[in-house]
């Protein structure tokens, strides 16, 4: 049953940033592009916007793709997290914890799932199961 509560874990997390990523990078799902993202990211100080946004949308887009498969799932984990961390330092943290006043909770949920999925492993449905 661990395995599969871990690849449910996996497939949840995994295609939500899978998803998250698209939006950034190809305004998918209703997103913004990374034209959209970029002037965004400028807005809050991360310049060049486009460049971020592209770093941070292939970084979600990837992340979560590798997250999903069970593919080098530490890498995975800290592609995730780092986005996390980039969310909460840029935009979240003067918010405080709660997410009803649009702060971290969230954000910092998913870097424990996703360092916490990177430290005990993905599990027997995984890519890394079979090839290391």
């Amino acid at each position: 049953m661990i395995n599969i509560g871990l690849l449910i874990i996996r497939l949840v997390i995994g295609l939500l940033f899978v998803g998250h990523g698209a939006q950034k990078l190809f305004g998918w799902f209703g997103g913004y592009g990374l034209k959209g993202t970029g002037g965004w990211f400028e807005s809050i100080g991360m310049k060049p916007g486009v460049t971020m946004a592209l770093f941070a949308g292939l970084a979600e887009l990837i992340g979560g793709l590798l997250f999903t498969l069970g593919l080098l799932t530490p890498l995975a984990g800290i592609m995730i997290a780092g986005t996390m961390v980039m969310a909460i330092v840029k935009v979240h943290a003067p918010n405080g914890v709660w997410a009803t006043a649009n702060g971290y909770e969230y954000n910092l949920t998913l870097i424990a799932v996703a360092i916490g999925i990177a430290l005990i492993g993905p599990g027997q449905y995984a890519l890394d199961s079979f090839l290391f």
